[in-house]
């Protein structure tokens, strides 16, 4: 009984074979609804299968196309790739790229002659994300062998008990503000560009989603404070970051991190001027420049695809360099150096400590060049300004 149902079965399948190479498929007919609306439809076995065999074939308009292949719109799309602008009625000014579906075809350094979109993903996902990762781990890493062979640069000599001041409350302010900027926008940019890969495996998409979301709103908002309060740090802070030929000395002993000894410098040294020239300077316009353009508050700037793909490239690699100098001066401002936080959060030094790490900037106040007091103290007992007078 298997036997015959199986011999049957194959009968009837030859026999639709058969059917179907002897006599093609009725076209499907024209329904009134695809007659309305333009359409026409043809049936796939019909068509002349040498549509392409025209000379002109690659020429052909979206129309003509349309004509010997219907429903191939391959020179539309080609012209879509090719970054060809269609119509729209919006206003340049407020959607300059809105008749673009795709940028025309780019090669940003790093990345394959492709379209700008992909250009761009190229240089993010294979050189701006990897090396940049890279860099900060070294920094990192760095400081923490730094830490682990030499440890917290401790006093050699007793304290004195006299104070110096080394920061004004608001000089204190203008730093704090700065600072507490940055941390916020280190890492929410951290956690933005690298959450994926340690934070989404483990608190899942749903949470870090939330997070994401809420970082990048805190970056917006903390971007400007920071952009702010970094002119008031350059301006509060260059006069005693100024070259001299002292700093000379100090480079050329590497600031005595190294043997030991103590180089003699100002009010800040050859290590922490290159912090406030390169890092806050050079490196902060070009961060709050980008920021500002990817933010869209550059007015008369026309913020096309492409200039806010260039800026994110330029804003995402002056961060990083950013992050990996400043971890070296945060680094140097709490457990590198032995009162160093507390001048900061405090504002005083004792005449030990100023001498040890700032010996130039310390016979100043001693000569009476500079006050040991500047600022007008909070109480009597806030501290004991160093006597000029005294050796």
């Amino acid at each position: 009984m298997r036997r015959m149902l199986l011999t049957l079965g194959l009968a009837f399948a030859a026999v639709g074979v058969l059917a179907q190479t002897q006599a093609p498929a009725a076209p499907a007919p024209t329904t009134q609804a695809e007659t309305s609306l333009g359409v026409k439809s043809a049936n796939v076995f019909q068509l002349a299968p040498g549509a392409d065999a025209d000379a002109k074939y690659k020429d052909q308009t979206n129309a003509e196309r349309g004509q010997v292949q219907p429903g191939n719109n391959a020179p539309m799309w080609r012209a879509v790739g090719q970054g060809v602008t269609g119509y729209t009625s919006l206003p340049k000014s407020q959607a300059p790229e809105a008749g673009n579906l795709i940028q025309p075809f780019v090669q940003y350094p790093g990345s394959r002659l492709a379209s700008a979109g992909e250009s761009w993903r190229q240089v993010r996902n294979k050189i701006i994300i990897p090396y940049g990762a890279a860099l900060l781990l070294i920094a990192v890493g760095s400081m923490a062998l730094f830490y682990v062979s030499k440890g917290t640069m401790e006093l050699h000599g007793q304290e004195t008990g006299r104070k110096i001041e080394r920061f004004t409350p608001f000089e204190r302010s203008a730093h704090w503000a700065n600072a507490i900027a940055f941390v916020s926008l280190a890492i929410s940019g951290i956690v933005m560009a690298y959450g994926k890969f340690f934070l989404l495996p483990i608190i899942g998409s749903t949470l870090f989603g939330w997070l994401t979301f809420a970082l990048k709103n805190i970056h917006n908002f903390a971007g400007p404070l920071f952009a702010v309060s970094l002119v008031i740090v350059f301006v509060t802070f260059l006069k005693d970051n100024l070259p001299s030929k002292d700093d000379l000395v100090w480079i050329a002993k590497g600031g005595g991190l190294f043997s030991g000894t103590e180089v003699p410098s100002h009010r800040f040294n050859a290590g922490e001027k290159v912090v406030f020239w390169g890092g806050v300077l050079f490196l902060g316009l070009i961060v709050v420049g980008s920021g500002l353009v990817l933010d869209m508050l550059i007015p008369g700037l026309i913020y096309e695809r492409g200039t806010m793909q260039i800026a994110a490239m330029i804003h995402g690699v002056a961060a990083l360099f950013m992050m990996a100098m400043f971890i070296g001066h945060i680094y140097m401002g709490t457990i590198g150096m032995r009162g160093a936080y507390k001048a900061m959060r405090e504002g005083y030094v004792d005449e030990t400590w100023a001498k040890e790490h700032h010996e130039l900037w310390y016979n100043d106040v001693k000569s009476g060049k500079i006050p040991a007091q500047r600022s007008v103290p909070a109480s009597s007992t806030t501290a004991t300004p160093v006597k000029t007078a005294s050796v």
